[in-house]
């Protein structure tokens, strides 16, 4: 079973839909009782790095999530905006991340970029395998995801990089720590490449 916490920041259904297309049992819940007892943790998230934090805390879920994954030990997975806020904190925003990762967020620096490439960064790119993880077990060399964002991350801890993706320049496209892992890009809309990622996620 896996618990998708809703906090009004993500695109909920779409992961539920691809989780039960490759015959894995979700919840959707913003109970903090559900989420105690919980397995494995998505933390989705699309749109402002402030306003996810605000509705985090507002929704007083913070504590049981940091009791969960620092203590417990329970695998969660951030999705794009969901990944950005395990880190310290982001550029779009006076707002602090859970700071699970030494990773900041920042925005596309526009001069490292050719002039025709726009953001936000909106479409499908191959991922550049950094270390080996049980999350990208058996995903091919050519594994295509699919992204859309202004901001991304920089991770600080080169250890924690999983993957990086080139758009303009390289940087962080998905992130693992330990029980933490994060994915700026969107498995859920990542055909049979993010059925793989999820599927890795819900044997983890």
């Amino acid at each position: 079973m896996v618990t998708i916490i809703n906090y009004d920041a993500g695109n909920i259904k779409s992961i539920q839909n691809m989780l039960k297309r490759i015959g894995v049992d979700s919840v959707i819940t913003d109970d903090s009782v559900e989420i105690d007892s919980a397995e494995k943790l998505i933390l989705p998230g699309v749109g402002h790095f402030g306003h996810g934090m605000r509705n985090l805390h507002q929704s007083g879920l913070v504590e049981t999530l940091n009791k969960r994954v620092l203590q417990d030990k329970i695998p969660i997975l951030g999705i794009c905006l969901g990944a950005q806020l395990l880190g310290q904190g982001s550029e779009e925003a006076s707002e602090k991340g859970l700071g699970w990762l030494e990773m900041e967020v920042v925005k596309f620096d526009s001069t490292r970029m050719d002039d025709q490439l726009k953001i936000p960064h909106m479409g499908w790119n191959e991922l550049s395998m950094k270390k080996e993880s049980a999350l990208t077990d058996g995903l091919e060399a050519s594994s295509r995801f699919y992204f859309v964002h202004s901001y991304h991350m920089k991770s600080t801890v080169k250890q924690d990089v999983l993957a990086t993706v080139e758009y303009g320049y390289e940087f962080d496209a998905a992130v693992e720590k330990d029980n933490i892992y994060g994915a700026q890009f969107h498995p859920e809309k990542s055909h049979k490449f993010g059925m793989k990622i999820l599927e890795n996620f819900a044997k983890l």
